[in-house]
């Protein structure tokens, strides 16, 4: 424990304070329990360096510790992942205090019938605060929001026997007058793939999970502003 507090406080110092997302990809390639161990104990983790200084939550870090776990599966190895591009990713994506403040009371509805093949991202958007409820098909999707409004939809793209079962879900949201944030995560972030998603009206189509947190907790927080005018 007291050593891995001293690896992170050297290397921050050397390196500034968007240090922590490269960090915490490279232990999680090299030490995936060890990291979740000291993720356990942590309530705030500060520090200085370069004449920065900057605090990051424990909320922050188990949401950048899970959307590494994303990258990085078990087992894969460890040059598949560049450190520096995920780290600067990292950054951008996770919210600062003040927009993960107003993320403590949002739902998201995420479609997937596998849903354990999405559990690190949707333990990092728990971290940040969000709820996420789970639907397996396109008509239990269609039931819970009838019933329970929520923040932002995240879908898979193919299901069962519709290989476009996300669009399918979309427009039968769109032309119900549900207008709710969707956001496609599925296996291709091509501009190709992303300009079609957005032709039906969602926010965009990802298979990064960086850019799907980034997605997510922006289109989150517009509709939790647009609540607070109504």
């Amino acid at each position: 424990m007291k050593a891995m507090t001293e690896l992170l406080t050297a290397i921050a110092a050397l390196v500034g304070a968007l240090v922590w997302p490269a960090l915490i990809l490279f232990v999680i390639v090299k030490r995936r329990k060890g990291l979740a161990d000291f993720v356990g104990t942590l309530r705030e983790f500060s520090f200085k360096g370069m004449g920065v200084e900057a605090s990051v939550s424990r909320q922050q870090i188990k949401a950048a510790v899970n959307v590494g776990a994303a990258l990085v599966k078990p087992g894969q190895a460890a040059g598949l992942v560049d450190p520096s591009r995920a780290a600067a990713e990292l950054a951008d994506a996770l919210p600062g205090g003040r927009a993960q403040r107003a993320l403590q009371r949002s739902v998201a509805l995420w479609v997937d019938d596998r849903p354990d093949n999405n559990r690190y991202e949707r333990q990092a958007l728990e971290a940040l605060g969000i709820r996420v409820d789970a639907a397996t098909s396109t008509e239990e999707a269609l039931d819970h929001l009838h019933q329970n409004p929520v923040d932002v939809v995240i879908s898979d793209m193919g299901r069962s026997d519709d290989p476009h079962a996300g669009y399918t879900l979309l427009d039968k949201m769109r032309s119900g007058g549900n207008h709710t944030p969707f956001v496609i995560y599925a296996g291709s972030r091509s501009l190709q793939h992303n300009q079609e998603a957005r032709s039906h009206g969602a926010e965009g189509s990802t298979n990064s999970p960086q850019e799907l947190i980034a997605m997510v907790t922006q289109a989150v927080s517009r509709t939790q502003a647009r609540w607070s005018r109504s």
